[in-house]
């Protein structure tokens, strides 16, 4: 995934920074050269490009501002040649995670009538024959914000659709079995997209394929990780204070002093290598971090994968 690092800070706004990664100007010379010919001058491939990464831009505020709504956190979007990532963390509710995710095609939604307007507009107003550019721009980029809508709700994890599949499976499966179902239906999904892929000749498919593929297979051990952490041991005497459930025994904190792994309650939330106090504790299924003195409790709730 891409990162701020090596990426150029845009600007920011309602307290999201937006980054540029570098690579996002080779590709663009790229793509912007390879489409000469199709306007009367190249000024309008540029404009095109640009409104194709200011669809993908307002896309990836949907995800950040609904992530925010619920509760989440979300304070920073990077756009590169593949598109555009906003790093958002809702709470782990099957809720708040699906109106984080689906938020980001709605406002694909949302744009549909708007560029069909302008574009019907500019035919009615005579401003496709006046200006055969800006006729075909207007057409253009509603078929980018259209084919962008599409190609998201593709049930492939970890596209949009792939990640609403998973939430909605995750009121009935939970948390760890429903994104086990989700990725397993993505690898078979990505069977049926490299196939697509080969016949389109297109190498940028087969480049984003590459990249489902790895957050598939990511998404795949983050579920075995999550399956192996509810059926962990629950600690007995200790429960979050804002979801109730026990933490897991085992090394499964890690200290950002040294990166070693320890357990945090065996250890009253002091690293045993290095020795580091943590002022907080983070509990894994609701995501919230607290004292570690609230944690005391004579009773916690089970947890299910």
């Amino acid at each position: 995934m891409p990162t701020s690092q090596g990426s150029i800070r845009l600007f920011r706004l309602a307290g999201i920074d937006v980054f540029l990664h570098f690579s996002w100007f080779l590709v663009a010379i790229y793509e912007i050269n390879a489409r000469a010919g199709g306007y009367s001058s190249a000024l309008w491939n540029v404009v095109e490009y640009l409104a194709l990464f200011l669809i993908v831009l307002l896309h990836e505020f949907g995800h950040a501002l609904a992530c925010r709504q619920v509760g989440g956190v979300a304070n920073r979007i990077v756009l590169w040649p593949l598109g555009g990532v906003a790093y958002v963390n809702p709470p782990p509710r099957p809720g708040a995670t699906l109106w984080s995710i689906a938020a980001g095609p709605l406002v694909n939604v949302a744009l549909v009538p708007v560029l069909l307007g302008l574009s019907v507009l500019g035919r009615s107003l005579g401003w496709a024959q006046a200006w055969p550019d800006l006729g075909k721009l207007l057409q253009t980029v509603f078929n980018i914000n259209l084919g962008l809508l599409i190609f998201n709700l593709l049930p492939i994890f970890p596209l949009d659709g792939g990640q609403i599949l998973r939430s909605l499976l995750w009121f009935v499966l939970g948390r760890a079995r429903s994104l086990m179902v989700a990725t397993i239906f993505g690898f078979v999904g990505l069977i049926g997209y490299f196939l697509l892929a080969l016949l389109a000749g297109s190498v940028w498919l087969g480049i984003l394929g590459v990249f489902l593929l790895l957050n598939c297979w990511g998404g795949l051990r983050s579920a075995q990780a999550l399956a192996r952490l509810a059926k962990a041991p629950r600690r007995e005497g200790f429960a979050c204070p804002s979801c109730k459930a026990g933490p897991p025994m085992g090394e499964n904190w890690r200290c950002s002093t040294c990166k070693q792994t320890f357990d945090a309650f065996q250890t009253q939330a002091v690293c045993p290598h290095c020795a580091a106090q943590f002022p907080v504790t983070q509990c894994f299924e609701c995501g919230n971090s607290s004292p570690f003195g609230q944690w005391v409790a004579s009773s916690a709730v089970p947890v299910h994968p």
